[in-house]
Formats: structure tokens, sequence, C-alpha cells
């Protein structure tokens, strides 16, 4: 019989995606083609007592318009009041009869959808008054239950194991928002009681061991998977540059780009500072959600003088951002902390020249493929940037072994690590689990690093 494997979807709920999400959904997608069945756990406000087809419809539709009627006040009461009962998930049938195909890039891979109404809050909440676990119950109980995300949540009598992406909050605490104190004691509550901890990066794996106290044996590290949907990635590169100049006005080759959130981690001052005093004239392209702190990232686009070098995107359909990639002259992301970059893997496996830190998980991700910088260094940002515009040999070097790069986070190799983890909670999945490790050397001819 194939393992069940439940997974939450805490942030594959979101409207724009995360890195948490990718991982999410990559994860659905690996499990189901090992041959688990993969059960997905989401907390929408779905009222489990109505109709199949209401439930249906109140899954799939617009969050936006939720509304905060007498009933769900009437049931979150109760849920309070009998905090300490085990939450029970409701099915949510996939019919077809509510078309989805909008949802199609965002949906994870599974055999069974499932929701407890207002799960994540609730279980946050309960952490907060009580400093506990919330119970869940979905159906026949899976094999596994893995949260993608330190969650405050079990499933009784099934082995509980919880991705920790990274602990920037304890590392960099000024560049989040979470509550420190509760982060740490979620975190180390993880630590303690989880059958076991999964991370994606040597990187995070050692800040878990080292700040939190875990044992070493109980923390893996699976990296993650950089996979693109081929028919984006490979479409001819004639469509793709059609796409660029006519979605966004860009010229192909014509731009240096930065994607991603923009907040504190992301470094954008310093790149946007390093960028003008490098005085290239090639535009620097920033496509992000603007987050907490943007502003204070983001101060030096008032300055009228320069603003035809730089130029703000507020929003890409996943489709054209692939092709705002393929055409950068390079990608920088000078991130000051990752738990892995899938940014610049993300660039190199199109072949797009990567700038990026030489800090944290990014220098064992990119090894020597990237031109990489000390992301509090100005001067040596000005540098990075200087030689991937002048340089078209170096740029035509880092697209050949960047490719190389990428391609040994691949799904296969995925898979393997994967397989791993999960025997050593006794569940057989896949073939048997090959080392791969080895195989993470940098390509030989590295780019420099400017310091």
């Amino acid at each position: 019989m194939a393992p069940r494997i439940l997974i939450d979807g805490f942030n594959l709920a979101l409207e724009h995606g995360t890195g948490v999400s990718t991982y999410a959904r990559n994860l659905s997608y690996r499990l189901g083609a090992m041959g688990a069945e993969v059960d997905v756990l989401y907390g929408r406000h779905v009222n489990p007592d109505w109709p199949d087809l209401l439930r249906e419809v109140a899954f799939f539709d617009d969050p936006a318009i939720e509304r905060m009627t007498f009933r769900r006040r009437l049931r979150r009461f109760r849920r309070t009041v009998f905090a300490g009962m085990r939450e029970r998930a409701a099915a949510i049938p996939v019919t077809g009869q509510v078309v989805t195909d909008v949802y199609t890039y965002r949906m994870p891979h599974f055999d069974r959808l499932w929701n407890i109404e207002d799960l994540f809050n609730r279980a946050h909440n309960r952490f907060k008054m009580r400093a506990q676990l919330l119970p869940v119950a979905v159906g026949r109980k899976p094999t596994v239950a893995h949260w993608t995300y330190p969650l405050a949540l079990r499933i009784p009598g099934v082995p509980n194991i919880y991705t920790m992406h990274d602990l920037v909050p304890l590392r960099l605490p000024f560049t989040t928002l979470d509550h420190k104190r509760r982060y740490y004691r979620l975190c180390k509550m993880l630590v303690d009681q989880a059958d076991h901890i999964v991370t994606v990066s040597e990187a995070s794996r050692s800040d878990i061991i080292n700040l939190l106290g875990a044992h070493p044996d109980r923390v893996t590290n699976t990296y993650q998977a950089v996979e693109l949907p081929p028919h984006i990635a490979t479409k001819p590169e004639d469509q793709a540059r059609d796409e660029v100049r006519g979605a966004f006005g860009l010229e192909w080759g014509g731009y240096h780009l930065f994607f991603g959130a923009i907040e504190p981690k992301k470094n954008l001052a310093r790149l946007i500072e390093a960028h003008l005093v490098s005085g290239v004239q090639t535009p620097l392209v920033i496509l992000g959600k603007q987050a907490w702190k943007s502003e204070e990232e983001l101060r030096l686009l008032k300055q009228q003088r320069v603003q035809e070098r730089l130029v703000l995107l507020d929003y890409a359909p996943f489709r054209l951002l692939v092709s705002l990639i393929r055409g950068a002259k390079s990608v920088l992301f000078p991130s000051l902390y990752e738990g892995f970059g899938l940014p610049v893997l993300e660039a190199m496996s199109l072949g797009t020249p990567v700038l990026t830190s030489n800090n944290s998980s990014l220098p064992e991700v990119v090894g020597d493929a990237a031109v990489k910088v000390n992301p509090y260094d100005v001067r040596a940002m000005v540098e990075g940037i200087r030689a991937l515009e002048n340089d078209p040999e170096l740029r035509d070097h880092l697209s050949h072994v960047g490719r190389q790069r990428a391609a040994l986070f691949s799904g296969a190799a995925y898979e393997r690590r994967l397989t791993e983890l999960y025997a050593r909670l006794g569940v057989t999945l896949g073939d048997e689990a090959r080392g791969w490790e080895d195989h993470l050397a940098a390509p030989a001819d590295a780019a420099q690093e400017y310091s």
C-alpha cells in the first residue's frame, strides 16, 4: 500500500507565491511522482457542515470577499471554548463542477484536499495563549504528517516532521516582524517534540543545531528542487523577447534584474546604491511586492535624476517573470540571509548570470557559478556589477556553469534526498536512496569573488 503523506496548505493558499509555497508545491509533486498518496490540509473559511458543492465553491472562492458572519464568529467562539479537543478536518470535494483553471500554477499535486476552518490562525492563537500544539485529525491517519513550515500543529499517533527553512528571525531579528520570543519558543518546542526536522541547506541545518540545540541526527537537509515548467522556460526566444518588450518596454539583454519581496532582508537599499555608484547606464529593474520597510529600501528611487536607471515593477505573472529573467543581462540578488536562495538557482537554470552574497546558504548553493560579494560591502557590489556589465566573456561563462550548477538540484536529486529522509522514519518511498552530496562540488573555472 502506498504511504499517505499529509502536507499543509499554509503557504499554498497565498495569492502571491513565496519561496515556501514553491517548496510545498514541489514537495507535493515529487511525493506524487514517487508513488505516495498526498493529502493537503488547508485552513480556508469553509463550513464543514455545508453540502459538498458549497464546500467546493467556498474553497475556491476569493478570500478577499469572505465575511466574518455571526455563525462564523459563533463557530470560532465554540472552538476557543473547547480548544483542548482535537480538530477534525472536512474533505473538500473536487468534482470539476467548479472551474479551477485559474489556479493551475498555484495548486499542489494532491489525492485528497482537507480543510479545518481558520486552522492556522487558531493554532497560532492557541500557542500564543497556552504554548501548546493544536492536535488535528484528518480522515484515515496519514503515514506521515510533513508540515512545510514551523506550525503549532500535530497529528497524534503518526510521525510529525517539520521543515524549518531558516532561522532569520533569530539571526537577523531586525529584518522580520515576527514576535521573536514566541518564534523561539515554538521552534524550540518543535525541535524537542518533532519526530524529525527538515531543512533546505547545510547553513540552515547548522543554525538549527547551534541555536536551538537540536541533535544532529534529528535534522536532515534535503535542499530543494529547482524546476520550471518546460513550456515556459524553453519557449522560443523570439516569443520571450516579444513578451519582455511588449509587457515591460524592455529590450532583451538591456537591463539588470532583481526579483523578490522588497523587505530589509533582501538588501535593496545597498543594491540600489551600488548600481548608482557603479555608473552603469543599463537600468536596474526591481520586480517585487513592497513589504515591511520597503520605503526605506527604495528611498533612493525618489531622486528624479536616477529614475531612468531604476525601474520599479510591482507584479508580473509567472509566465512573464520567467521571460523577464531570461532576458536580463544579469540577476542581482545580494540578500543578507537566505535559507536556500531559490531565485538565484532559477536564474542560473535559465542561463542568466548571477551576482549574489557570500554568506548564509548562498555560497553552498551557487558554488563558483556566480559572482559572490559581501552583501554589506557596497564597494564590492559596485565592482561585481561593473564586471557583469562590461565583461561578456564572464557573462557567457556564468551562463554555462550556472546551468550546470542548477542541474544538480534537479527533481531526481531531490527525490533521492526525500527517499533517504522518509527511510529514517521507516517509510519506503520511491527507489533506494542514493547519496548525491559529492556532486555539489563547484564547476571548474570558477568566477571571481569581489570583496
